[in-house]
């Protein structure tokens, strides 16, 4: 594919494509500008979760990183599962594996665990149920017991622990991205923008929420930036959810807290990448049925939820 087709004949080249391999694009709310508009579907984790399962296309193209098409595969083994760059990975999903979850957990026999969907599929096949940050809190507390093993994310952990009645013991885990938005940011924006309200995604640190009008995941910022009466917004998470916000709220102004909120891993998938992932069928994820069918269990029972 030439390298100097523009960016409007590639989106054109892109859904000729997908409609010839009857392939659906799903694109999560921090990939670059011009693949979230070339998509079918943009959102959250939870609801790309939703979104793979239910699909009827042949062909699952995922704009994202690897263990969000791990999971898609997961939800849709018949489907032929596709990701734009197979180096696109989380360095947080790295902080935990298999064998460290099962030695964790050999430490508190009896203790359900809640893994972060951002684990890997081998991971999430040693956990009880699966959560994102849209609904951590209720997925904590529809396990049983009165302590939860709770991995990779601690700070997401740790929010969780301020509103539940159950003892989170955290795994040792962050985001990078968010792990850097730090309170000075927030203090710094907020004298910049004396009017703005503050939304921070739950992967900030606990000092970052504390100075937070909302705590919202990307999708629920979505659908909060829509029906809510705010229309200045200082945003704490990964800036590609501001491209989103921007072209749905044209009346409204959004600034990121970080202007270095800036996650690399998902800044790899790029428009010529997904045409050449849709003209070639590469790269396929694929998860071994046998820690498929263990991790489905736990997909599918956050997903139910």
């Amino acid at each position: 594919m030439s390298e100097d087709l523009g960016k409007d004949r590639l989106s054109a080249r892109i859904r000729e494509l997908a409609k010839e391999r009857h392939a659906v694009i799903l694109a999560h709310n921090y990939q670059a500008g011009q693949v979230q508009d070339v998509s079918d579907f943009v959102g959250d984790s939870l609801e790309l979760s939703q979104k793979a399962a239910a699909v009827t296309e042949d062909v699952i193209v995922f704009c994202g990183v690897h263990f969000m098409a791990e999971t898609a595969s997961v939800l849709s083994p018949q489907k032929v599962v596709l990701i734009p760059d197979p180096h696109a990975g989380c360095p947080m999903a790295d902080m935990i594996t298999a064998a460290e979850l099962i030695a964790w957990k050999s430490r508190y026999p009896g203790r359900p665990v809640v893994c972060y969907v951002n684990t890997s599929a081998d991971v999430k096949a040693e956990c009880d149920v699966c959560c994102t940050s849209s609904n951590a809190v209720r997925v904590v507390e529809s396990v049983p017991g009165a302590e939860v093993l709770f991995a990779p994310d601690k700070n997401l952990a740790a929010y969780v622990a301020r509103t539940s009645r159950k003892r989170i013991i955290p795994w040792d885990g962050y985001c990078y991205v968010h792990n850097n938005i730090l309170a000075r940011d927030i203090r710094d924006k907020k004298k910049a923008h004396p009017a703005a309200v503050v939304w921070a995604h739950p992967e900030c640190r606990p000092e970052v929420l504390d100075l937070a009008d909302k705590v919202l995941s990307t999708g629920q910022m979505i659908k909060e930036a829509r029906t809510g009466e705010a229309r200045e917004v200082i945003i704490a998470t990964e800036s590609g959810v501001l491209h989103r916000l921007r072209k749905d709220n044209p009346g409204k102004v959004f600034h990121p807290a970080h202007d270095l909120a800036f996650c690399a891993n998902m800044k790899k998938i790029t428009l010529k990448k997904v045409a050449l992932a849709l003209e070639h069928m590469t790269h396929r994820v694929q998860v071994p049925p046998e820690v498929a069918d263990r991790a489905r269990g736990a997909i599918e029972k956050m997903v139910k939820l």
